[in-house]
């Protein structure tokens, strides 16, 4: 079987020059490469003890569903200010250019409950920032942050300072 690496399509000068787009559709579109990534995403979270997974829209939800399903927890969708259809919280948090915000149900976190966030990529660390926010704002406890993919050189791990952060593979540029 190949490396998790080998499977993840690199396109130069995306969506600008002289940046390097680290593509996961790759790894989805394959079947081994799907399968490994969710087993070595899973396997960062063998010492862990965790009540509920956590996801951000969307491929977020496409990798940490199966673990939550693997390991027998519950799965708590974040997602885009407005999609979801009960009593919210919500966090904004600064992009490149703008601000975003993003939501969860305000009864999927019980107070205690320890939470791992499951994500595809780490850039500069602003969504998972918020996500961690409101998780603690519910009482939660964010016991582990993993991410399939990390962008080292946009410094994303600086804003998750204080959480148990680790990636499956880790990209030394932007």
């Amino acid at each position: 079987m190949k490396k998790i690496e080998e499977y993840v399509r690199s396109i130069p000068d995306f969506p600008e020059p002289g940046i390097i787009f680290r593509d996961v559709t790759s790894i989805l579109q394959d079947a081994d490469g799907l399968h490994l990534a969710i087993d070595l995403i899973q396997e960062k979270l063998k010492d862990t003890d965790v009540d509920v997974i956590v996801g951000t829209e969307s491929r977020g939800f496409i990798f940490g569903v199966p673990v939550a399903y693997n390991l027998h927890k519950p799965f708590v969708p974040i997602r885009k200010k407005g999609k979801l259809p009960c009593d919210t919280i919500e966090a904004s948090y600064d992009l490149e250019y703008g601000s975003a915000t993003v939501e969860m149900h305000r009864d999927s976190i019980k107070p205690g409950q320890k939470v791992a966030i499951i994500d595809d990529l780490i850039a500069t660390g602003g969504t998972v920032a918020a996500c961690a926010g409101m998780i603690e704002e519910l009482g939660g406890e964010v016991v582990k942050i993993v991410f399939l993919m990390e962008l080292a050189g946009l410094n994303g791990r600086e804003k998750l300072a204080g959480y148990d952060v680790e990636s499956v593979i880790r990209y030394e540029g932007k």
